[in-house]
This record gives C-alpha cells, sequence and structure tokens, in this order.
C-alpha cells in the first residue's frame, strides 16, 4: 500500500557516504527531508543534490536533516559527489543512503516489491519512480509527499516554503493560504470555535465569509 501523509515514516538501516545509520536514530528530535534519485550520474538529479548542498544551511536554520536516496552503492555516490562538486560549485554536505539492494524504495513504495537484481545494470528509466520527496516530523510521521517526473527539477525553495507552513501550522491552531510565505497573514483554523478565536485574538479578526477568518501570523 502507498504512503499516505500521516503514516509512520518507514524506520530502516542502511549504509550512507557518512557511514552506517538508523533512520529514526538519525532523525532524532529534529524534522527530516528525504529526498530520492533513480541513478547516479543522471543530470537533473545532479542539480538538485548541488542545490541542495548550497541551501542546507536554511534547512539547518529550521532544525530540519537532509538526506539524499539513490539506487546505487556508496562507491558511485562518493564518485558522483565529485562531478556535483566541479560542476554545481558545492558537494553534498549531507549523508546520501546506498539503496542499491531497493529495500527503501520498496518500502517507501517509491519501487515494485517484486524488483530485484543488480542495481548497477538498472538503468534510470528502470527507476524512474524514485524521484520522490518525502518530509518527516519528529514524531516520525510523513508531513508531506512530492513526486517529480526525471524531467522536472524539483524546487527546494518550496519545500523549504512548505517546512515554514508545517512548522507553523504544528505550533499554532491556524492554516496558511495560497502562495503563503514566512511572515504573510494566515487563517484560523476551522476547528478553532469563535469564541476560542476571541481568547486568542482579542483583536478580532478579516472575514470575509464566516469560514474564511484571517490574522496576522502569530509569533
Amino acid at each position: 500500500m502507498a504512503l499516505q501523509i500521516g503514516d509512520t515514516a518507514p524506520d530502516f538501516e542502511a549504509d550512507t557516504t557518512e557511514g552506517p545509520i538508523s533512520f529514526h536514530d538519525w532523525i532524532g528530535d529534529s524534522w527530516a527531508v528525504l529526498f530520492s534519485h533513480p541513478k547516479d550520474f543522471t543530470p537533473v538529479c545532479t542539480t538538485e543534490l548541488g542545490y541542495m548542498a548550497a541551501i542546507k544551511p536554511e534547512f539547518d536554520k529550521r532544525g530540519v536533516k537532509i538526506i539524499g536516496l539513490s539506487v546505487d552503492p556508496t562507491g558511485d555516490h562518493e564518485r558522483w559527489a565529485k562531478d556535483i562538486e566541479e560542476t554545481q560549485g558545492t558537494a553534498p554536505n549531507y549523508p546520501i543512503v546506498a539503496d542499491d539492494d531497493f529495500k527503501v524504495s520498496k518500502m517507501y513504495g517509491m519501487l515494485a516489491a517484486s524488483t530485484s537484481g543488480d542495481a548497477t545494470e538498472r538503468t534510470p528509466a528502470d527507476n524512474q519512480t524514485v524521484r520522490n520527496v518525502f518530509v518527516i516530523g519528529p514524531d516520525k510521521k510523513i508531513k508531506l509527499i512530492l513526486v517529480y517526473p526525471m524531467t522536472t527539477g524539483r524546487n527546494f525553495d518550496e519545500v523549504l516554503r512548505v517546512i515554514d507552513s508545517l512548522q507553523l501550522t504544528a505550533k499554532h491552531k491556524v492554516a496558511t493560504p495560497v502562495n503563503w510565505r514566512q511572515g504573510e497573514d494566515v487563517i484560523i483554523a476551522g476547528s478553532v470555535s469563535n469564541d476560542e478565536a476571541k481568547q486568542t485574538y482579542p483583536d478580532g479578526w478579516k472575514e470575509p465569509r464566516p469560514y474564511i477568518r484571517i490574522v496576522p501570523q502569530p509569533s
């Protein structure tokens, strides 16, 4: 069965470019982003891994750990890292899971359970479904799932925007409107009654409709 938002992210043990990890222990009390790749030495993924390395401080600032995954062995990841640094200006500064046994890709529903064989003999097209982004909370629950085609580079600025929303709405009983950015107005959650909202927002709120109650972003 496919993973859904709210499911517990499957735990796993794996070798990475920074040594062996147990995934849930590695996350600890942090948020985490797991982003997967169908194959090493592929052009779109090369740009993505370089960009994630460049903006890692933005994830650090939000208390978010990032980890890549590719269906190839660690040695290939390490050689690929040199290409990434030379072409993108920044080498990966986060672990990359070696999923050459397909264990994690199967566990996360990115490859069929029947997938087998030698990972090095598979083509990017064979693994084209391994193009996902999972945002996972400190409770180890999946908060966001994005799936991209091989020909479209992922927008990791959007992932940061969503994390800002997730972290805000986890702390306050609000929701964020379309295209919301940090510091902009938010919407009082539908689960909050007007009486309860008055206690939190004594100055009131804008109400273009009874079900749309707009307030400044809580601090």
